[in-house]
């Protein structure tokens, strides 16, 4: 088919990638230092190991001649397209990064960024989460977003206080069984 009837762009600027969760307007991107330095680590990853050797491989399929129905060609530049994006985005993400380190909070007995929260619902069900970055959350891991509701209800109250966590259901109260963060 004519590259004139497909609707592609060689510069794709969406880099809002599915699961990558989006900012509140005006606020920072805080990040614990080894959420930093994953990120770091996978975007150094992308740029010296994997696009060179897609590269290599486009490069090489391009010298056999007929690109258009070049199979190692066209899923190569596919996924240079997928790689330059992540790419794109793991920069911007890193540009406004604000790194904060948990262990180095003074105030140990409430809940801030970085705390290891142990509650428990009106269920009596304990849960233990983590409170971390937008690009660090991984909840089936215990690893939730600041932004999230549980992690809003739970910022800034005590060890022993009642917090209310506002859900599509209704409200629920959550007990502060514990509050502790890194060494």
């Amino acid at each position: 088919m004519n590259k004139a009837f497909v609707k592609e762009s060689d510069h794709e600027d969406d880099d809002d990638l599915p699961q990558a969760q989006a900012l509140p307007a005006g606020t920072k991107n805080y990040m614990t230092p080894g959420g930093y330095e994953r990120l770091r680590g996978e975007l150094t990853h992308l740029m010296n190991v994997e696009r060179p050797a897609v590269v290599q491989v486009v490069s090489w399929a391009a010298s056999n001649g007929d690109r258009s129905e070049n199979g190692d060609y066209l899923y190569g530049k596919k996924r240079l397209r997928e790689i330059d994006r992540r790419m794109r985005f793991l920069t911007k993400r890193l540009d406004i990064a604000e790194v904060v380190d948990p262990a180095a909070q003074p105030n140990r007995d409430q809940v801030f960024f970085g705390a290891t929260v142990l509650y428990s619902d009106k269920a009596g069900a304990e849960h233990r989460v983590t409170i971390v970055g937008v690009d660090e959350a991984e909840p089936l891991a215990g690893k939730i977003s600041w932004i999230s509701p549980v992690a809003r209800a739970l910022i800034k109250a005590k060890e022993g206080d009642t917090v209310v966590l506002r859900t599509p259901g209704g409200i629920e109260e959550l007990d502060i069984l514990e509050v502790s963060y890194p060494g």
